[in-house]
């Protein structure tokens, strides 16, 4: 088990949480609007996957934990497997053994193919000792809490009083909101990892309300 109870009796997950997402400049609303039934709202045919627009726009990498708010990467570019060896070697590595001096944490990625290769997989195996990779199984996007960070950067963006022009204004913008989200977000969405976990078993991998 990774979960462990702190004075409080609160969970706690010793995982950090990692991902990449797409900021547009411009989008629509992106709302498809569709009839359904009162108990059909977890129904596969009345969900719609989420896909990422193109456009102009600020790619970026992040992780947190249940203790603190991680590095936020832009990205230049699209991630080979270069450029996050880079990512893990200068921020990963530096974050995991702070935050986890005893070697007991977890780090959280996908399978994106950049992180599944070689010398990504090297890299963890000579690190192996200070942090566990956390094996994660695939198309699953009900259980990494930092998607609803991502959706707290989007919200904030579309608040904004005077909305970015350019992509420099743009990531800017993204860099301010992550770090001014609340300590008291991140850790709730990690305290509810056992019951996004639990709700996933339950439905045998399929959605959920989460």
């Amino acid at each position: 088990m990774l979960y462990k109870a702190n004075l409080q009796d609160r969970v706690i997950v010793a995982v950090a949480w990692s991902d990449e997402s797409q900021f547009l400049l411009r989008h629509s609303d992106g709302r498809v609007r569709i009839w359904r039934k009162q108990n059909e709202n977890m129904d596969p045919s009345c969900l719609v996957t989420t896909v990422q627009a193109g456009g102009g726009g600020v790619m970026v990498w992040g992780m947190f934990s249940w203790h603190t708010l991680g590095p936020l990467m832009p990205i230049g570019h699209r991630l080979n497997a270069m450029a996050y060896l880079s990512i893990v070697s200068d921020h990963v590595h530096p974050f995991m053994t702070t935050m986890y001096p005893s070697s007991d944490g977890y780090f959280q990625q996908d399978n994106a193919p950049c992180h599944k290769a070689r010398i990504i997989s090297n890299w963890f195996l000579e690190h192996d000792n200070e942090f566990t990779v956390l094996k994660w199984p695939p198309q699953s996007p009900d259980l990494n809490p930092i998607e609803h960070l991502w959706d707290v950067v989007e919200w904030e963006l579309r608040a904004l009083d005077v909305h970015p022009t350019n992509l420099h204004q743009l990531q800017d913008a993204i860099l301010s909101i992550w770090a001014n989200i609340s300590k008291e977000c991140f850790q709730h969405l990690v305290e509810s990892m056992p019951r996004r976990i639990k709700a996933v078993l339950k439905v045998k991998g399929g959605q959920t309300q989460y």
